[in-house]
This record gives structure tokens, C-alpha cells and sequence, in this order.
């Protein structure tokens, strides 16, 4: 595991993140952002913040927040993402985004480096939607909410059997060839060791894929 996603309100993680950056800069992948990417200064002022912070000298991933909601990738925006690219103070420049249809064209035609998509069981939408567009560009995909908001660990009416684990809901987002990172938010270490632990037994494949896929029909019909 080596791709942090980072913000500076995370400040009970901030302390350990610096150390581990100071230890072995080259090891861990930072990613973070601006609270809002609306106008250019705010990103390069956040920028800085960030190095400033961390004591790095780049920022492995600077992302707009929630396009369309909390940033807008105006021609000013991304003018200023890119020269933070060219001059080396960010390393790749991407976005989260919600919207899986505007994802597919940014990912077919954009400087985008990387997309923060939703995919998971319940809302495999993005199969579709946005990985057919990676193969011209290939840009990073990194897929969160794998539990869909723990919604797939939760048994459902009229299922037989037992619900995912979030392994299970990790294993599912990794087994596409699209993915490259899926985030995981454990709220104790046990949780993340039993995480780990069940990626090393891979991809999923055959019934236990159509098991994964049938449960993630049942919650997204009951939303």
C-alpha cells in the first residue's frame, strides 16, 4: 500500500504521513488538492501549502475536488494545473468526479493525468461509461467508495447467503485491468490487515465475480 490520499484537515494523519515522507520519500504516492478549484490562485496557493506542509518539493497527485460541484475545469483552471505540472511542482494533475459520462470524454480528451471515479458492485457504471474512453490516453483510474458506503457489507433482503467482506468489495474493483488504485479507509489496523489479507488471494473470477455482481444488483435495488 503506497498511495495516500490526503487533505490538510487530516490532521491526525498529517504527523505520520511527514515522517514516513522524510524516511522514504520515493516509496509513498501523495495525493491531494484545494477545498475548492474554482480560480486559479486558489490552486496554486494550495499547492504550496502542500509543500510547504509536507516538506516535499512535489506533489505526487493535485486533484479538483468534485467536478462540477466543488471545482469547475474552466480554460483559467486548467491553464494553471498544467503549468504546476510543467514546472514541476505537481507531478500528474487529474480530478474526482461523479458525473460518468463527462469522465469518459475527459478521459478519451483532457490533460487529466488521473480520474477519481465511483465503481464498485452497486454502481459498475463506469464499465461502460468511462473505461471504454482510456485506451487513447490511459490515464490513472482510481476508483473509491468499494463498499458503497458500506452498503454492500450490509445482508439484504431475501439474499441467501452472507454479504461481501470489503476484501471481497476491494478484490471487485481491482479485478478490472481499468483500475489501478482503489482506496480503503479502515477505521482500526485489524480492519486493514483483514484488507490486505484478501488481496493476496486476487482476482475475483468465475461465480465468485457473478455472487459479487448479483449482491451489487440487490443494493442497488434497494436504494
Amino acid at each position: 500500500m503506497n498511495y495516500v490520499f490526503w487533505t490538510p484537515r487530516m490532521k491526525g494523519l498529517t504527523p505520520a504521513l511527514k515522517d514516513a515522507l522524510a524516511r522514504d520519500r520515493e516509496r509513498y504516492v501523495v495525493a491531494t488538492g484545494p477545498l475548492l478549484g474554482f480560480f486559479r490562485g486558489s490552486l496554486r496557493r494550495g499547492v504550496e501549502a502542500v509543500l510547504r506542509t509536507l516538506k516535499v518539493d512535489q506533489v505526487d497527485v493535485f486533484q479538483l475536488y468534485w467536478l462540477g460541484k466543488m471545482s469547475a475545469l474552466t480554460p483559467a483552471v486548467q491553464e494553471e494545473l498544467i503549468r504546476l505540472r510543467d514546472e514541476g511542482k505537481v507531478k500528474a494533475i487529474g480530478t474526482s468526479i461523479h458525473d460518468r459520462l463527462r469522465a469518459g470524454r475527459l478521459a478519451e480528451d483532457s490533460e487529466l493525468d488521473m480520474l477519481m471515479i465511483r465503481y464498485n458492485a452497486a454502481h459498475p457504471g463506469a464499465e461502460t461509461d468511462i473505461f471504454p474512453h482510456l485506451s487513447r490516453r490511459q490515464p490513472a483510474i482510481v476508483a473509491y467508495t468499494a463498499t458503497s458506503w458500506r452498503k454492500l457489507l450490509k445482508a439484504q433482503r431475501g439474499w441467501q447467503g452472507h454479504p461481501p467482506t470489503a476484501g471481497d468489495c476491494y478484490r471487485f474493483c481491482l479485478t478490472s485491468p481499468h483500475v489501478d488504485v482503489v482506496l480503503t479507509g479502515p477505521k482500526t489496523t485489524a480492519e486493514l490487515r483483514e484488507n490486505l489479507a484478501a488481496l493476496e488471494k486476487g482476482p475475483l473470477e468465475g461465480e465468485a465475480m457473478e455472487s459479487m455482481r448479483a449482491f451489487g444488483r440487490a443494493v442497488k435495488g434497494a436504494e
